[in-house]
């Protein structure tokens, strides 16, 4: 059974049996379908108006049978004053070159092996510009008769706003350039140093190409960590940030993030480890785990001053069944971070205005990305994090994550 797509606006109630009569175009009445009569199979019955995206249904002469309220939206035409007029009279599509795209796309008289048209820029008559697909709906081959005979039964419009194309593409480019701005640093660096270590070796003392050598080994770090980044990022974006479920010991973690810190020469009195009883056993990625922390902790240490405190206790997840929660909280004794600007901290490039010659945020290189990948590591977890002032003034980090159960 083909699926019913239904809109509120073309299915007001009507006697049984009886189309709904509607306008068209050239002034005539039309029968505008009505919803079928008895049980209607679940999963079979959409409403149009809840689609997140634009929808128009044409019938088989062009008639539009279905406009939703996104599509109302879009184009601020009112689906009753629209429904039984001819689509492309309600939808004056255009090209970029001003072509109309009904007379060179045909839908109704074109190759009858078209099943769909591809997502693509056009215009509206006031220039507006939206993103329409096009799919066709045809007769069964079966009732068709002829292999070549299938004609249009519907016909099926999406339109999306160009809005969010914009941002995206804005967002990409954006991406693009602070990765090349990153890596030229480094890897001007690197191609500097082993060039002059090549081609005068000999007239360097040994601790002099030692110097070299760690500045080369320390900038190829930072263009690991920023491929790192770019690769979270995009399974962040894709929606395919795996997370791999073991029995994880949080404290321990954030243990040898510390021991870590004060191995690379930060003062072993600058961190403070605080953890609350009644814990629950969480399972949880410990290596995703183990990048929060780290993230969070360095964010502290470089952008905000005194002690940083990682505090661990049990807590509850509003709403849920299973209420056991783990929730981490990295504090800073810095300035912290205003209120107004705090829902914009986890967005990608967020840098906070310099407080004391260091950006808040700033942090793995620079690329304004750190918080960001964290909040989406969190949310793989099913977990939330925000930022708050802290008790005793500064920056407060606090996340949140589900204990979780053994991965089957």
């Amino acid at each position: 059974m083909d699926e019913l797509i239904s809109s509120r606006a073309s299915s007001i109630p009507q006697p049984a049996g009886t189309p709904a009569n509607t306008d068209t175009a050239d002034g005539q009445v039309s029968g505008v379908s009505p919803l079928p009569e008895g049980p209607v199979p679940i999963g079979s019955l959409v409403f149009a108006d809840e689609l997140p995206d634009g929808v128009v249904v044409a019938d088989e002469a062009g008639r539009i049978i279905v406009f939703n309220r996104v599509a109302a939206r879009l184009t601020g035409l009112d689906p009753a004053e629209v429904i039984g007029k001819f689509v492309f009279d309600v939808l004056p599509l255009r090209d970029a070159e001003g072509r109309d795209w009904w007379v060179y796309a045909d839908p109704y008289h074109g190759l009858p092996t078209r099943t769909r048209h591809p997502e693509r820029s056009l215009y509206l008559a006031d220039g507006t510009e939206i993103l329409v697909s096009v799919g066709y709906v045809r007769e069964d081959r079966r009732k068709a008769g002829t292999r070549g005979s299938r004609p249009v039964r519907r016909l099926v419009i999406s339109l999306r706003g160009a809005q969010q194309r914009e941002r995206l593409e804005r967002s990409r480019a954006e991406l693009v350039s602070t990765v090349a701005h990153e890596l030229r640093s480094p890897l001007t660096s690197v191609k500097g140093f082993t060039a002059t270590l090549l081609n005068k070796w000999g007239r360097f003392t040994d601790d002099q190409k030692r110097v070299m050598l760690e500045t080369v080994n320390a900038d190829a770090d930072r263009v690991t960590r920023l491929i790192t980044e770019l690769l979270d990022v995009s399974r962040i974006e894709s929606g395919r940030m795996e997370v791999h479920r073991q029995l994880v010991d949080v404290p321990d973690r954030a243990r040898k993030i510390i021991a870590g810190r004060v191995a690379a020469g930060d003062a072993e009195d600058r961190f403070r480890l605080e953890v609350l009883e009644g814990l629950p056993e969480t399972w949880l990625d410990a290596d995703k785990i183990d990048q929060i922390l780290g993230n969070l902790v360095e964010n502290a240490v470089r952008h905000g001053a005194g002690i940083v405190t990682i505090m661990v206790e049990p807590t509850r997840l509003e709403g849920e069944d299973d209420p056991a929660a783990v929730a981490v909280s990295v504090r800073d004794q810095g300035d912290g971070i205003s209120p107004d600007v705090a829902p914009r901290v986890f967005r990608q490039f967020w840098r906070g205005k310099p407080r004391g010659g260091s950006r808040r945020g700033q942090h793995g290189g620079g690329t304004g990305l750190g918080l960001y990948i964290v909040k989406g590591l969190v949310e793989a977890h099913g977990g939330t994090i925000c930022v708050r002032r802290a008790p005793g003034g500064g920056a407060e980090f606090r996340f949140i994550v589900p204990a979780g159960t053994a991965a089957v």
